[in-house]
């Protein structure tokens, strides 16, 4: 479903004459198939953040290649909403985005506000969440079309332990119907719930 081959990327940092080059991705491949849950893991600047970046198109490799089959699905660390409209018009919004109809678009709102449990803030403004709520809404609006592909960056950071759970009955029922997952997080407690995981260390990718 998604394959990232040979991925490498090098920061130029500080000024001249005093800049130096720092390679962050030093060759790195990760692959992600059908109904499979990968966690990402590495430690703070180890080049998570900037591999998805890549792998979404929202960041240039110096070198290799990725190659996406189907739709792709994208939760940033940091929510993008915008801070005076309320969730019901994040939705309408993103629906437009994704090309869905209006009943899709309606369906699909509807069964996420059901399963993260936050329907009662339909019609709160962004800037009036609360940090876990904005999860959640961070994470629906990455969900809303269903995409094959679903790559989440840290995606359960400020979650209750309830929320935590419907996140992964969510994906357990996302792998169930096929979907492929990706999952970065800083560190993984519960291993049991991937299929694989995946070490960022000195730039290079382990198998762990």
């Amino acid at each position: 479903m998604l394959v990232a081959s040979g991925i490498c990327k090098t920061y130029r940092q500080g000024v001249w004459p005093f800049r130096r080059r720092t390679k962050v991705l030093d060759g790195v491949s990760v692959s992600l198939g059908p109904g499979e849950v990968v966690g990402l893991v590495g430690e703070n600047g180890s080049g998570k953040s900037t591999l998805m970046q890549i792998m979404v198109g929202a960041l240039p490799a110096d070198t290799g290649a990725v190659d996406v089959h189907g739709s792709l699905g994208f939760c940033p660390q940091r929510p993008v909403v915008f801070e005076r409209l309320t969730c019901d018009e994040h939705f309408e919004l993103f629906g437009v985005a994704y090309g869905m109809s209006r009943d899709e678009r309606a369906d699909a709102q509807r069964r996420l506000y059901e399963e993260l449990d936050f329907r009662r803030y339909a019609r709160e403004r962004a800037d009036r969440l609360s940090g876990g709520t904005l999860a959640k809404l961070n994470l629906a609006l990455a969900m809303l079309p269903d995409p094959p592909v679903l790559l989440l960056d840290e995606p359960y950071a400020g979650f209750d332990w309830d929320t935590y759970l419907r996140f992964w009955d969510l994906m357990a029922r996302r792998r169930g119907a096929g979907r492929s997952i990706l999952v970065i997080s800083h560190f993984i407690a519960d291993e049991e719930r991937f299929d694989r995981i995946v070490e960022l260390r000195g730039g290079k990718a382990f198998q762990k």
